[in-house]
């Protein structure tokens, strides 16, 4: 969900916020009931979310790109779906100060860390932030909302080069998993126009996570 982004244009932030909700609404689902279908189930799914957002980005009115953007996208490209990119996980609370977090615009944004989780992804440990806005949390709807966002080795080549997201949710146990095939692209990747977080340094991975959404394919 890209929730932590607005356009520099200030009417796009509404429709941002609600395209974004119902995919990131949708993924968390499949997360937490996973283990409740079947993998095919699973993977026609998450399939059938992808194929949803390409449509809303690049055909729906209610798109936050203009039409000179969707033009240059010729389709949003991913990484196959596997069950093996949903990893068990441990999450520590550990709430920080309030700090302005660097964006894409050269702008900041006011953000804290809320906790760390830790993994194992192809034989690497794994250790990554948790981040929560400061100021969506002022809404309800978004009280509960975290993010991950986050730079692996496939940045800049397969994948978009400002990095990418994960969502989460504040979650009930220290024990959860983290499903890498929802790996997504802030808005930046398709258009100069946006605000979007950069990944801090502490989560920069030397290692590459092939799973998720990959760079756009372009027209030329």
């Amino acid at each position: 969900m890209n929730f932590n982004l607005t356009s520099n244009q200030s009417t796009g932030i509404n429709v941002t916020f609600e395209i974004k909700k119902m995919r990131s609404t949708t993924i968390f689902f499949l997360l937490i009931t996973y283990f409740s279908f079947s993998q095919q189930t699973y993977v026609d799914s998450l399939t059938n979310i992808r194929t949803q957002h390409e449509i809303e980005l690049l055909q729906s009115k209610n798109t936050p790109l203009n039409e000179v953007e969707i033009q240059q996208i010729q389709q949003l490209s991913y990484f196959s779906i596997d069950v093996n990119n949903i990893v068990a996980a441990k999450f520590k609370k550990k709430i920080g100060k309030p700090f302005d977090l660097p964006t894409s615009s050269g702008k900041t944004k006011l953000y804290r860390k809320f906790g760390e989780v830790t993994c194992i992804w192809n034989g690497n440990f794994l250790k990554l932030n948790v981040y929560q806005d400061l100021t969506l949390i002022q809404h309800p709807t978004y009280a509960n909302y975290l993010i991950i966002p986050f730079k692996d080795g496939t940045s800049g080549n397969e994948t978009y080069g400002g990095g990418r997201y994960l969502d989460m949710r504040i979650p009930a146990s220290k024990k959860i998993k983290i499903d890498f095939n929802t790996a997504y692209n802030p808005y930046c990747a398709f258009s100069y126009r946006f605000n979007c977080p950069i990944p801090p340094i502490e989560n920069h991975l030397n290692f590459p996570i092939e799973a998720g959404e990959k760079t756009p394919l372009f027209n030329h």
